[in-house]
């Protein structure tokens, strides 16, 4: 990340300043804006220095570095980006299935993307296709309308499948 000049490294002599609050202060010799920001007990960090005169804004300088990490890091993902788990079990009774598909219809409502899992343990994984049909029940549970993004598939755990919203 290349760093911005400020104060004393800025090299030339009329700069054009922005003041703290975003107004337009016009074309200034380079003491006259460091004047203005040491009473102010901020910086004079060049933004522009393509521009002629270079563009400078008045700021405090570690605030202008941490944002614009962030806005380079990106700040975090979209909603419907986010993948939401919800895991179930086979032995899990009715009731608490109907609570974990009104908490998908939840999730799907708000644009996320839902992974769906049922855990098989021990015993359980020798009755796969008992638990598949059991899985297939569970889907009917949810209101919501939704598309499965990956099919019912099996893994070391158990099996699952993700779905979106339409």
């Amino acid at each position: 990340m290349q760093r911005s000049r400020l104060n004393n490294q800025i090299r030339a002599s009329q700069v054009q300043v922005i003041g703290p609050e975003g107004e337009k202060l016009g074309i200034l010799p380079l003491h006259e804006a460091l004047r203005i920001a040491q009473e102010k007990n901020l910086d004079v960090v060049e933004i522009g220095a393509t521009a002629q005169p270079p563009l400078v804004k008045i700021l405090d300088y570690g605030k202008y570095q941490y944002q614009k990490e962030r806005s380079q890091k990106g700040g975090g993902k979209a909603p419907g980006q986010e993948v939401k788990t919800v895991q179930i079990g086979f032995r899990t009774e009715a009731h608490d299935l109907h609570v974990r598909a009104t908490q998908i219809d939840k999730f799907l409502a708000k644009g996320h993307r839902v992974k769906v899992e049922m855990k098989l343990r021990g015993r359980e994984k020798a009755m796969a296709a008992l638990g598949r049909e059991r899985f297939q029940q569970f889907l009917q549970y949810i209101t919501e309308p939704y598309t499965a993004e990956t099919p019912i598939k099996s893994f070391p755990g158990g099996i699952g499948m993700l779905v979106k919203p339409n």
